[in-house]
This record gives C-alpha cells, structure tokens and sequence, in this order.
C-alpha cells in the first residue's frame, strides 16, 4: 500500500492512502468518544468516521476538550 501526505494538527504525516478519520484517530491512540476531528475546516460528525477517506494534502485537526474556566 501506498502513504500519501497529510497534515494532522500541524505536522506533516504519512497515512495509508486508503485511510480514513476513523483509522487516523485509531492510530494516534485517540479515544473515539473524546476527540472531534476536522477535515480541511469541516467537522466530520462521528457517524461518519469510518467512511470517510483521507486523501493527499487533507488538514485534518484532532482535538480533545479541555477542563478550565
């Protein structure tokens, strides 16, 4: 299988070209229920994670909430 390029909160990262929200998550250790993720400043709702797929050049932003006042 092929990597392509992506950028994931910034840095530069290899995926798998058929890679898709739900993988990526998965394989930074994210807990699925504590994450929201967005793809190219659209938020991807989590019913569609695992279909929908990373493609070369995404931005994708991984984030998890944060307690504070």
């Amino acid at each position: 299988m092929t990597d392509v390029q992506v950028t994931v909160n910034g840095v530069p990262t290899e995926i798998d070209q058929t890679a898709t929200v739900a993988v990526l998550v998965t394989a930074l250790g994210g807990a699925h229920r504590r994450v929201a993720v967005a793809v190219n400043c659209e938020v991807v709702p989590r019913s569609r994670w695992e279909t929908t797929a990373l493609a070369p050049g995404d931005s994708i932003e991984v984030l998890a909430p944060t307690a504070g006042g």
